[in-house]
């Protein structure tokens, strides 16, 4: 038995990562940092033709009908080339919310929308996975009220999907009258965050008949996933540089790859990222094929990953020495994409606390 990528799985992955060689090339990952929103629009376009949109909507909804593993590998690719495009929310985490929370009307609706590109979902569950001081949506009569934060691809989404304080699921547009939604600056300038601001705003509920809360968790977890292999992709492309960097630079007459000390820091990095990557695919796996394990190894994959990525990114730098600060590089990008990720949804210590409590273990401490 081959415990492994299928062929067409490795043909999707390497389709993209040659889109995204030349799409997400380090002189415009700089451009879209600076600012320039033509270069997230191109590559989200370049994803859409590929079919990315509807990567997880199903074959009868116009999509591709595939699992959350094919989007792991396609957001690997993202994180390995740094690309300024998000892809996490508005393909995967929809799709699961709309399937899994969504009445049959509200699927044919919206799915075929996703799938096409015509509709952009962007995804404010942060709350579900730990609540912050003065943050929460609640639900009434009167509307939707209060704030959601750090939610995910904001600058392109026409949609919003947000969850309550109860975990239900909401359907949101973005121009919805007392919808405010206010950029946060984070380390990763180039993937843009928002903080949306609810004032009476007029929601759809995701009201297919099952479990609203559990989409929530599910889409949680599945969002944990995806910023592990994000991280995944980032490291790897981290240790290429560094050893690359090494078998170039020269000091004292030799490169310094062949310093001894150098050479242990690559194979640290190599040795402690390898082990992650059937840990992420596993995690991805176990979304159809072990739903009762998913949770638990989603919260292993993603605090796991956001230690080891920590350790790489360090690491990759200090082999660069002085070279590894500066823009010349571009580590930085890789870098604090790695950051970045370690925290959303959830730092390690929030979500091995997650994962002690799925566990039981927090029960067995008190």
């Amino acid at each position: 038995m081959e415990f492994g990528l299928s062929e067409d799985q490795r043909l999707l992955q390497e389709s993209v990562g040659r889109f995204l060689g030349t799409a997400a090339a380090l002189e415009r990952v700089r451009l879209a940092a600076d600012g320039d929103a033509s270069v997230r629009a191109e590559i989200a376009a370049g994803l859409d033709e590929l079919g990315l949109a509807g990567i997880m909507v199903p074959e009868a909804h116009g999509g591709e009908g595939l699992g959350l593993l094919e989007a792991a590998l396609m957001q690997e690719q993202l994180g390995r080339h740094a690309a300024p495009a998000g892809f996490m929310a508005q393909a995967a985490l929809a799709a699961i919310a709309l399937q899994d929370a969504g009445s049959e009307a509200q699927q044919a609706e919206w799915l075929p929308k996703l799938a096409s590109g015509e509709a952009r979902f962007g995804i404010a569950v942060s709350e579900a996975a730990g609540a912050r001081e003065r943050a929460g949506v609640t639900a009434g009569p009167a509307g939707l009220t209060g704030k959601a934060l750090f939610a995910l691809e904001p600058d392109t989404a026409t949609h919003f999907i947000t969850a309550d304080r109860d975990r239900g699921l909401h359907l949101v547009a973005r121009d919805a009258a007392g919808l405010s939604v206010n950029p946060m600056p984070t380390i990763d300038r180039t993937r843009p965050v928002a903080e949306l601001v609810f004032e009476g705003v007029a929601g759809e509920a995701l009201t297919g008949g099952n479990d609203a809360s559990a989409a929530t968790r599910r889409m949680v977890a599945a969002g944990r996933v995806l910023l592990a292999a994000d991280s995944l992709g980032a490291a790897e492309r981290m240790i290429e540089k560094a050893v690359d960097y090494a078998k170039e630079r020269e000091q004292f007459g030799r490169t310094i790859g062949s310093f001894q000390a150098v050479k242990h820091m690559c194979a640290e990095m190599a040795a402690r990222l390898e082990p992650c990557r059937s840990l992420i695919w596993y995690a991805a796996h176990a979304a159809e094929a072990e739903p009762d394990e998913f949770p638990l190894m989603a919260a292993l994959a993603k605090s796991h990953m956001a230690e080891v990525g920590t350790f790489v990114a360090r690491t990759a730098t200090e082999v660069h020495g002085g070279m590894g600060f500066t823009d010349l590089m571009g580590l930085h990008y890789w870098f604090k994409r790695i950051g970045l990720n370690r925290q959303l949804l959830g730092g390690p210590e929030a979500v091995r606390a997650d994962a002690a409590r799925l566990q039981g273990f927090d029960r067995a401490a008190g």
